[in-house]
């Protein structure tokens, strides 16, 4: 293990060499930001654009390319991380299906506002510029003219203003509005709605009523297309066709429910292909089929320095796959050429490197740990609630736990045995955290257990609640990957006396759950790069992360539904009201640094092996990919590389 782990840390200090340190708030940009302007070049016949668009414009069947991009000063320069690449090839990957949406979403997002790559302000990305006024209030914001979507429609402010006014503020793809629209008033703690207003075809303002500094980060992560794509929604929508003609189209797209048909069409527009598109690749086949195809978007608008257009991968193909062992099998015999694993895989690809002719690219991780436990503090079960807010009993998970044993199985060795909690280097990061509640004493455990009044046994002498009910942990998970960590905790737990089940759902079911409060105990991860940028993990703003579960849905419908949070829980919203009525970044980072003391504190998230990077494998071909990375979802994992830039070299 020791090997494994220094070869670990040889591979991670040659490719991450500025990487020690995680994000750090800063004030964003309050000018609009100019980019190198480079002209699309049709001098050489084809020598701007991939040879098969090159075709079909000597066909007559596409548009020129200059009639395709935007104006030549409002062409997006994408800067390449090695060299400027080659046209052609497939990216080949596994998928889950479309449960896996995020798999394939994120590394082909192109959103309005995008992180740098040091994960500290935004820039713009399908947005040219913007300009902030004195106290942060309006935000002037600037598109690309002569933009287009995929079909070639143009892309205007008329884009973002259907979105605002007919899917956004209608809630029709399941979303209330999101909080970075939200500003908060310093005095009375008073929430107002930003109003967003047409100037012209290509630039558009949000105005707050109170000063919000940190409303473009807050849209990178929240609302990243603050946009859609008006002449298809205004084509399916109820308000604008009417339910009757709604329900006929959602029928005839294979779904029976309207809600779940807007949900897909609004939310999860990038899996089908009639909906035209800004990213770089466009689907055309249907995402339930054996294999899910991507090809280049003929009307993308972004380039290299040189003036070609991108991306330069023909096409995306992602295989889906039964079996989680299919992913690393196929990567070894290079059925894939461009995958990303956890460090559990790190061995087996470690050892096949050079016969599979592929390199590992580790990029560092912000996560609190990588096998570890969240408690619904709202689970319906009242005997189950009681026990999961007392902080006794979060106390005796922890402690009758071998960490060493888990670090070593579990991790290879790579995660330390450590408790969930802000790594050294991010925003937040507490001294002495990650030692909390981390010795383990099985004797003390069991004390404790005691003492909550869990004396009683049945027959195969498993604890019982203190009114001589069943008690049973049941465990839900998506997936099979973390099998060898619960077989782990549901010993150790069994050990105290606690009747431990392991339950395995699809991942759209786990979705569904988690929404409807049925998930009690999960081993979904804590990983956030900073609070003030992405709360949704540790604020229970609406019903997304498993600790909180139905806190966030009392705060997303505003008192209507849900559990009222309270003590430390409800202090969490009210430092979180401080910092979006805060208005210098100071005031920011201070009451960040309150939420995270609160975790800290009550450890609602359990950890017993600490974060360990995500591995890129990629065949040798294939370049441009960085080394020294955040993976990080608030930068879209993988898409913080910019992939329209890969290439697989001839």
């Amino acid at each position: 293990m020791m090997l494994v782990l220094l070869v670990m840390i040889a591979i991670i200090a040659a490719g991450c060499t500025n990487n020690n340190s995680g994000p750090k708030a800063t004030n964003e940009t309050k000018e609009k930001p100019t980019e190198t302007v480079v002209p699309v070049d049709n001098a050489q016949a084809g020598a701007k654009e991939a040879p098969a668009l090159a075709a079909l414009v000597k066909d007559g069947k596409l548009p020129k390319l200059e009639e395709r991009m935007p104006v030549a000063a409002d062409i997006k320069i994408e800067e390449v991380v090695d060299e400027i690449g080659q046209y052609g090839g497939e990216w080949k990957m596994p998928w889950n299906g479309p449960s896996d949406k995020w798999g394939i979403g994120q590394p082909t997002e192109e959103a309005l506002f995008r992180f740098n790559k040091e994960g500290n302000k935004v820039e713009p990305n399908v947005a040219k510029g913007y300009e902030v006024n004195a106290d942060s209030t309006v935000f002037t914001i600037h598109l690309r003219e002569g933009m287009k979507w995929s079909d070639g429609v143009p892309f205007t402010t008329e884009d973002v203003i259907f979105y605002w006014e007919h899917m956004l503020k209608k809630e029709t793809f399941g979303k209330k509005v999101y909080d970075a629209y939200y500003s908060v008033d310093p005095v009375t703690g008073d929430r107002a709605l930003a109003e967003v207003k047409k100037v012209d075809d290509y630039t558009f303002t949000v105005t707050h009523k109170y000063p919000s500094v940190q409303f473009l980060e807050r849209v990178a992560i929240d609302n990243k297309w603050f946009f859609a794509p008006k002449h298809f929604h205004e084509t399916i929508l109820p308000e604008l066709v009417g339910d009757a003609k709604t329900l006929e189209i959602t029928k005839a797209w294979g779904y029976e429910d309207p809600k779940v048909f807007l949900v897909e069409t609004g939310y999860y527009d990038w899996l089908h292909k009639e909906i035209p598109t800004l990213r770089a690749w466009m689907p055309t086949t249907d995402p339930n089929s054996d294999q899910f195809v991507m090809e280049r978007n003929p009307y993308f608008w972004k380039t290299d320095a040189d003036g070609k257009q991108l991306p330069y991968i023909d096409r995306i193909v992602a295989t889906k796959i039964q079996d989680p062992s299919q992913k690393v099998l196929g990567t070894l015999a290079g059925d894939y050429n461009l995958v990303v694993f956890g460090a559990n895989d790190f061995t087996v690809l470690k050892e096949n490197e050079k016969k599979g002719d592929y390199r590992i690219i580790p990029w560092t991780q912000p996560a609190w740990s990588s096998a570890g436990i969240q408690l619904n503090q709202t689970t319906p079960d009242p005997n189950l609630r009681k026990l999961f807010q007392d902080i006794r009993f979060r106390e005796a998970l922890s402690i009758g736990v071998n960490r060493v044993e888990i670090s070593e199985i579990v991790t290879n060795g790579l995660g330390e045995p450590i408790q969930a909690s802000v790594p050294e280097g991010v925003m937040g990061y507490q001294e002495g955290w990650k030692d909390q509640w981390t010795e383990f004493n099985q004797e003390r455990a069991n004390q404790i257990l005691d003492e909550l009044g869990l004396t009683k046994r049945d027959k195969d002498n498993f604890r019982m609640n203190a009114d001589g009910s069943e008690l049973t942990l049941t465990i839900i998970e998506s997936s099979t990957d973390t099998a060898a960590f619960l077989e782990l905790l549901k010993k150790y737990f069994e050990d105290m006396g606690l009747k431990t089940n392991l339950k395995v759902v699809d991942g759209g079911t786990h979705f569904d759950m988690k929404y409807a409060n049925q998930i009690p105990i999960t081993t979904e991860n804590i990983s956030v790069a900073n609070v003030a940028f992405r709360p949704d993990a540790l604020v229970p703003l609406r019903v997304i992360t498993p600790w909180f579960g139905h806190y966030g849905l009392y705060t997303q419908s505003g008192g209507k539904e849900g559990v009222k949070p309270e003590g430390d829980v409800a202090l969490i919203l009210e430092y979180w009201d401080k910092i979006k009525a805060s208005k210098t970044q100071e005031e920011i980072e201070k009451y960040s640094n309150e939420i995270i003391k609160l975790h800290m504190k009550n450890q609602w998230v359990i950890g017993y092996a600490g974060p360990t990077p995500m591995l890129i494998t990629a065949s040798n071909n294939i370049h441009n990919i960085p080394s020294d990375m955040i993976w990080a979802d608030e930068y879209r994992s993988l898409g913080q590389g910019h992939p329209s830039q890969f290439f697989i070299k001839q």
